[in-house]
């Protein structure tokens, strides 16, 4: 009876997926206010893809020129670079968050199991994270855009597209990133998704080069088309420059189902970890 308790929290005013999500809202709030005196904190995932752009965008920019499209047009290298910058500055925000923090308050803090004596259930905890994280990651998104306007980086007036295309991308690795906190036990942990997954999908899916470089390798170039960022990538890259196609659709769908099925996954497994 217990475990059925904290599995099904006791009802709020309103009902349905209304209560619902304003119940998890009340995990955000209580986010914000633990960030208060913590702003720098949140902006620092920020400067990471900053960086890259400044440095490889710029830096190798200089000796790369520009870059040719499909329809004939040639791009600065920087405004190659810079989409697939912003779509990691999204997973970012989303690892930040979902898997770090997460962890901390999953394995140290057990702040989840406090939660879970209010009405809130463990539905309403990964949506409230799942919020939390994408409301960070925003904040990532609308400054790497205005930074690409900011440095002449707009090829496209479909440009501001890729901000609701951002959001979708940091709900799809928020997702992600809590099924995989729901499995990690130890610190050490850690190393298996950051160095095996992580580092090498940002620099294999076509990040700083289009993917036909792999056209020698088919099997390689299986292997990182199947990868979120890959798609991740691919979908602000063709927002950002204006050729949007059937490929750009496959791509949208893609992060549909993957983040619905890591949610699926995350839920189970957190409800696993928290229903003892």
């Amino acid at each position: 009876m217990t475990a059925i308790a904290r599995r099904a929290p006791a009802p709020a005013s309103g009902s349905g997926l209304v209560a619902s999500l304003l119940r998890s809202w009340r995990l955000v709030q209580r986010n914000l206010l633990v960030y208060k005196r913590g702003w720098m904190v949140i902006f620092s995932g920020f400067f990471e893809p900053l960086f890259y752009l400044l440095g490889i965008g710029y830096g190798m920019g200089a000796f790369i020129g520009d870059i040719p499209l499909s329809d004939g047009r040639s791009i600065p290298y920087a405004a190659f670079v810079a989409p697939a910058l912003l779509a990691q500055a999204s997973m970012n925000g989303a690892i930040a968050e979902s898997i770090f923090n997460v962890f901390f308050k999953l394995n140290f803090s057990k702040t989840y199991d406090a939660i879970l004596a209010t009405p809130l259930g463990i539905r309403e905890i990964a949506i409230g994270e799942m919020l939390w994280s994408l409301f960070r990651g925003t904040l990532y998104v609308f400054a790497f855009v205005g930074v690409m306007v900011g440095m002449g980086l707009v090829v496209s007036p479909m440009l501001f597209l890729v901000i609701p295309a951002s959001v979708l991308i940091g709900a799809a690795f928020s997702a992600a990133c809590l099924a995989t906190t729901a499995y990690l036990r130890t610190v050490q942990d850690f190393d298996l998704p950051m160095g095996l997954v992580v580092m090498p999908m940002f620099l294999f899916s076509a990040t700083f080069f289009p993917i036909s470089v792999y056209d020698p390798f088919p099997l390689l170039k299986i292997v990182i088309e199947a990868t979120p960022l890959f798609h991740a990538v691919s979908l602000l890259r063709g927002l950002a420059t204006g050729l949007v196609g059937w490929h750009e659709l496959w791509d949208l769908a893609y992060l549909v189902a993957f983040g619905a099925i890591a949610m699926w996954i995350a839920l189970n497994r957190l409800e696993q970890r928290l229903i003892k």
